[in-house]
């Protein structure tokens, strides 16, 4: 079990209905907590967007309030998070 202030990469792959605010959504829980994405890329599939939130490092306790918010933004579909992989190997 890694410390929660441990710092670990974190990979978050969302599928939401596409809207105008769906990205600014998708940041707030990351700017509310201070942090910055070193990655992100969205691309429209027909009435969806998927997209990519990569970070380098984040605290480890925070990766599971992080997901938990992403899934709370209105219009997700669906949040797949490779922070656990990261979680398990530290």
């Amino acid at each position: 079990m890694s410390h929660p202030d441990q710092l670990v990469p974190a990979h978050f792959h969302v599928l939401a209905e596409a809207s105008p605010g769906l990205l600014s959504r998708l940041m707030q829980p990351l700017a509310k907590r201070d942090l910055m994405p070193d990655h992100v890329q969205a691309r429209r599939e027909g009435d969806a967007m998927r997209v990519e939130i990569v970070l380098d490092a984040m605290p480890a306790g925070m990766v599971h309030l992080v997901a938990g918010n992403l899934c709370q933004v209105f219009g997700v579909l669906e949040l797949r998070h490779g922070a656990a992989e990261a979680l398990r190997a530290a």
